[in-house]
């Protein structure tokens, strides 16, 4: 072992990873279409949307940039029927999940891949939803896991409000 008792990058055993692998995805955007709710053989609800990712910054001739990062979500159980009861396009939400790769043959025959989000967990970032009484803020709308109730996380403190955010 290497000092501090941890082993040297590299120098593990063979066949072994000596860096653990991490998937983990936090995004914060605004939906670029209604979310579409349908439902697996097994019944299990699955949400599908988009989002927009928009990075602004200053370049080294002093011009504001600003550029926009378009991702595919995907949520299910629980989770995937409160979004698409309170989401719609436009709303801003702040998502935590991880990578998936897809990948197909298109009909040409040829190779076809993407990157999508598998949404964990969310957080509504301000009213709103598709009207009336279906409306609801951050805090009154669940933040559902993706298990579908197996082995949750116990609930965040919903104390604060979003004057409470960080950053």
């Amino acid at each position: 072992m290497g000092q501090g008792g941890a082993l040297p990058v590299g120098r593990g055993m063979k066949g072994s990873f000596d860096m653990a692998n991490f998937n983990k995805v936090i995004l914060a955007g605004n939906l670029t279409r209604d979310p579409q709710l349908s439902y697996l053989p097994s019944n299990t609800p699955v949400c599908e949307f988009g989002m927009a990712i928009n990075r602004k910054w200053r370049s080294q001739d002093g011009e504001m940039r600003e550029d926009t990062c378009f991702v595919d979500m995907q949520c299910y159980g629980k989770q995937a029927e409160t979004l698409n009861q309170y989401m719609s396009k436009g709303s801003p939400l702040l998502v935590d999940g991880r990578l998936k790769f897809h990948q197909w043959e298109g009909k040409d025959g040829s190779k076809r891949s993407k990157l999508s989000v598998v949404v964990e967990n969310f957080q509504f970032l301000s009213g709103g939803g598709r009207g009336g009484s279906q409306r609801a803020d951050a805090n009154q709308a669940p933040a559902a896991s993706a298990s579908g109730g197996r082995d949750e996380m116990p609930p965040h403190d919903q104390t604060g409000g979003p004057d409470d955010v960080p950053f």
